[in-house]
């Protein structure tokens, strides 16, 4: 058969083309994509400090309201600022600090000024130092969804190469790494974190990892890849039997080959499920960490340090920080949720 002959006979597409093909039918799966996208763009956009970049400061008064609530008016401020100003009256025979009331007035009125210029209502409203919420929720999410995405991607890679040698091998390989596996979910999981996030820390080991994010990332993607690699695990000791992969072998593919070319696209749905699900779950170990002081250092914001504030703020009634990073961190989450299941709908081999 002549080479022109060959290239003019019709292709199949392959494993990609034909998911993406799926995954364009499926509108929740498109508008998920959106929303998902449209929050990683948010999150390159304030890593490259082109927004959210001033979120430390002060740019409103203290506890500022959201637009949708309107300006509060107290007038608090100004009474403890003309209270320190001095008595209008001359007592200069009386009072020694006398001559010092004309400065001290004069400083308290710039000092007002400044105050007034600050703005009386926010977007998003604002928290107990006047700092806009809308800038600490895009801050926030940069910090907790790189947390959360690059935490989950280490933990995948971990536990699928582990899961496809000890599955694809077997022997002493899989007895070893079994071995491994069981001693890890001997620990309970919970104090596995504090352990290492301990260790990470406060630990010999404490000043070497960079930013406390980093600490965060490593210390979950040591404890979050044991699930991971069962599943991989078990799929693999199916897979490896298979004509597909017999047929591969007939014509000389390598291990690696086998494992990662022909054999994992057919178990990508639930990689990409467990991907799904360690991310939801480490943006929730995230915000346990740092209530607990233990994840993002202070002079950081995340998703997880505004709820830790929030819980005083809302004692005194101030709700919009609360609802600001729970409506994010809600929006974010499920349309990955949702994205992800279409791609293992589409990814599923049963269902083509």
């Amino acid at each position: 058969m002549s080479t022109d002959l060959l290239q003019a006979l019709p292709r199949s597409p392959g494993v990609w083309a034909q998911a993406w093909a799926r995954l364009k039918n499926d509108r929740v799966a498109m508008v998920s994509l959106g929303v998902t996208l449209f929050f990683i763009v948010l999150v390159l956009l304030a890593q490259m400090g082109l927004v959210a970049q001033d979120w430390q400061k002060e740019v409103g008064t203290p506890f500022a309201p959201p637009h949708i609530v309107g300006k509060i008016v107290d007038g608090s401020q100004t009474a403890v600022i003309d209270s320190i100003a001095g008595p209008s009256v001359d007592i200069s025979d009386v009072d020694p600090l006398a001559p010092r009331y004309e400065e001290w007035k004069k400083r308290a009125a710039e000092f007002k000024a400044t105050i007034v210029q600050k703005s009386d209502t926010l977007p998003l409203g604002g928290d107990q130092l006047g700092r806009d919420v809308l800038s600490k929720v895009i801050k926030g999410a940069q910090v907790s969804i790189t947390v959360g995405l690059t935490a989950a991607l280490f933990a995948t890679l971990i536990g699928t190469v582990l899961g496809a040698l000890g599955g694809y091998f077997g022997g002493r390989i899989g007895d070893f790494l079994e071995w491994v596996y069981n001693v890890l979910t001997a620990i309970p999981y919970i104090l596995l974190v504090f352990a290492l996030a301990a260790v990470l820390k406060s630990g010999p080991l404490a000043g070497t990892l960079g930013s406390g994010a980093w600490t965060v990332v490593i210390i979950l993607s040591l404890v979050g890849w044991t699930g991971i690699y069962r599943l991989v695990r078990s799929e693999y000791m199916k897979h490896r039997s298979r004509e597909y992969v017999r047929a591969a072998e007939a014509i000389g593919a390598s291990h690696a080959s086998r494992m990662f070319t022909h054999i994992l696209p057919n178990i990508s749905h639930v990689v990409l499920v467990q991907l799904s699900l360690h991310v939801v779950g480490f943006i929730k170990a995230e915000v346990i960490l740092s209530f607990l002081g233990l994840g993002v250092p202070i002079d950081m914001v995340s998703w997880g340090t505004m709820l830790s504030e929030a819980q005083t703020e809302l004692v005194q009634g101030k709700w919009w920080q609360l609802v600001a990073a729970t409506a994010f961190m809600a929006t974010f989450v499920t349309a990955f949720a949702l994205l992800t299941d279409a791609l293992r709908d589409a990814l599923d081999p049963k269902l083509r």
